[in-house]
């Protein structure tokens, strides 16, 4: 009897890891195939006549989708702490993948003119809104299911998914440059990865609707203690906890798309790296981001994610400006070993921090509390890295202006951690 209950409970908590895994890959998966084919985007919904002003439009659809994440995460929030984590995961997830399908279908600026981009733009900001349920919505749901001891380990599969999504994501999008004609890539060729990620979504929709709710928080349900309006408690109850998850997750925010999405441009405008080498490089970082997440995650289990998150702020502030000075005259080998460096800081913090935000809550408030700090600070800081990075570089002449940056957020989180405990933290190493 004993080895059938350790038998079905294996087998929940793979459906529960795959049913995680899936709405951050396809979320990351169509964010890579987005930014790598955004050239391909300008000529489909924009007017041919200027190019550059079709991308820099192309661009601002994708930005503009960031700012409804922390609308998002306060709707998906309620949904999850009041009616449960597995209905905001299942109809997250199908918003999502409905949105991804429709923009597989639209038709071209060519074909109904001004609508195109209209109608693309309210695709990206219905993906924009849902999406951002899925992060906090699978962290919590994985915590809350993991064994007693393994929650850091079993929550940087979420980390890890955003990686794998955006991994394939750009390595579609690079073979269907080298492989597809122009012509092919403008009139169907883009279509795929949106298509692909749509059936991908109903899968997940499908795993999650069969999961049973996580047992703590049909254990919450039997008590009083329940929050009508979770936003409002949050502000209101647990102000110091909720500052300490944005300013923690704000160097995730920073860092990661500092390193994956601008650092591939950066090596090839700023410093004269060949396309196809920083590509190579970024490819390799991020299978290695991969792999070194979970062995971070794990190792929180055992030290704290306190202690790691410390580390991983502090080795930030002492590293960056070191690390990208060297980037200007690394050979290949050099700049690949470089940010190998990064992706091992990033994976320290990144390995800890699903964690780490679920245990800054209480159940009654915990995805909203993760779900609204998680996505202000990417909305306030991941969509514009890439902006004001190269704005700064713009403005000191320096290309050295974006380490500043990740060393100021770094500084302003590892603060944050500094600070007295949160009187609201749940059992854990924190």
């Amino acid at each position: 009897m004993k080895n059938n209950h350790q038998i079905e409970q294996k087998n929940t908590l793979r459906r529960v890891a795959s049913a995680s895994f899936i709405g951050n890959f396809v979320e990351w998966f169509d964010y890579a195939a987005y930014g790598f084919l955004a050239t391909v985007i300008a000529v489909v919904f924009f007017p041919k006549s200027d190019p550059l002003t079709a991308l820099m439009a192309t661009y601002a659809i994708f930005a503009i989708s960031f700012i409804f994440r922390p609308l998002g995460g306060i709707f998906w929030g309620h949904v999850g702490d009041k009616f449960g984590r597995k209905n905001a995961l299942s109809w997250s997830i199908i918003l999502m993948t409905l949105a991804t399908g429709c923009i597989a279908l639209l038709p071209s600026y060519q074909s109904i003119g001004i609508f195109a981009p209209i109608m693309l733009l309210i695709f990206r900001m219905i993906q924009g809104f849902s999406a951002s349920g899925e992060y906090a919505g699978a962290a919590n749901f994985l915590a809350e299911y993991a064994p007693k001891g393994k929650r850091g380990l079993y929550t940087s599969l979420v980390t890890a998914s955003t990686a794998t999504g955006l991994l394939l994501g750009s390595l579609m999008a690079a073979a269907m440059f080298a492989f597809m004609s122009e012509a092919f890539l403008h009139e169907y060729g883009w279509r795929i990865p949106f298509l692909l990620a749509a059936p991908l979504g109903l899968i997940g929709y499908y795993i999650r609707v069969k999961l049973e709710e996580t047992p703590e928080f049909l254990e919450h349900q039997k008590n009083s203690n329940k929050e009508n309006f979770p936003i409002k408690a949050l502000f209101t109850q647990y102000q110091p906890a909720l500052f300490k998850a944005f300013a923690v997750a704000s160097l995730n925010a920073t860092a990661f798309y500092l390193i994956f999405s601008y650092m591939p441009n950066y090596l090839a405008t700023e410093l004269g790296v060949n396309k196809s080498q920083a590509f190579i490089s970024g490819s390799i970082s991020l299978l290695f981001y991969i792999a070194v997440v979970f062995v971070m995650g794990k190792y929180s289990d055992r030290i704290g994610r306190k202690k790691m998150l410390l580390w991983a702020g502090l080795s930030f502030i002492a590293l960056t400006v070191p690390l990208f000075y060297l980037l200007s005259t690394a050979s290949f080998i050099e700049m690949v070993i470089i940010q190998l460096m990064f992706c091992t800081l990033l994976a320290m913090n990144d390995g800890s921090l699903p964690a780490y935000l679920t245990e800054q809550f209480p159940i009654q408030v915990r995805y909203t509390g993760f779900a609204f700090s998680f996505n202000t600070a990417n909305a306030l800081l991941g969509g514009t890295v890439p902006f004001v990075a190269t704005w700064l570089i713009q403005q000191t002449a320096n290309t050295l202006a974006p380490s500043i940056l990740l060393v100021i957020v770094a500084i302003f989180a590892s603060m944050a951690l500094l600070e007295r405990k949160s009187h609201h933290l749940i059992n854990a190493k924190a």
